[in-house]
């Protein structure tokens, strides 16, 4: 049977050797027989999407909420191209559909409806995405780089950032404390 993980979430391990996703928590959007495309979910960035505005020449409110707000690193993959990871009520000109409850929208519509109010209710800005060849990530799930749960909306935006990766491996009853970063290798 072929491993199909889009809109699951991938944990990584204690352990995990690729700084860019140690304690991590990716939400994987597109996985087929060509490899896999996700957004790392729990890692803000110190720039405020203020900043993403002014480079994309957006008139915004500096105080508003959403200028206020972290951008996120979404991956090591083209980490100056800007995604919106955003609730489904609504769809922009390259919107993706993940699942019922998640879209992906790289377009600069999203950000303009965002700044006058009508943007999704909940969404994620983010720089960048994670991406792995095929066959790839069934091997490095083969080898425990990665535990991989049901992505849940409540997790990615109604929890804060720092509190995402472990909320994941709790809802599959694994406390990521108790388990050793070397286990299972010899």
């Amino acid at each position: 049977m072929e491993m199909n993980l889009s809109n699951h979430f991938l944990i990584a391990m204690p352990g995990m050797s690729d700084n860019n996703f140690v304690e991590t928590l990716t939400l994987i959007c597109e996985h087929n027989a060509d490899g896999a495309l996700g957004f790392i979910v729990n890692k803000p960035t110190q720039v405020a999407v203020a900043e993403l505005l002014q480079q994309q020449a957006v008139q915004f409110d500096p105080t508003s909420a959403l200028a206020q707000r972290a951008l996120y690193t979404g991956g090591p993959v083209e980490p100056e191209r800007g995604f919106v990871l955003h609730s489904t009520e609504k769809t922009w000109s390259t919107t993706m559909h993940i699942s019922n409850a998640f879209s992906i929208t790289a377009s600069r519509d999203i950000i303009e409806s965002s700044v006058k109010g009508e943007g999704p209710k909940k969404s994620l800005f983010l720089l960048g995405y994670a991406g792995w060849g095929p066959g790839q990530l069934e091997d490095e799930i083969s080898s425990n780089t990665w535990l991989t749960s049901q992505a849940a909306p409540d997790i990615l935006f109604d929890l804060p950032a720092e509190q995402r990766w472990r909320a994941a491996a709790t809802r599959l009853g694994v406390d990521l404390s108790l388990l050793n970063a070397s286990a299972g290798h010899a």
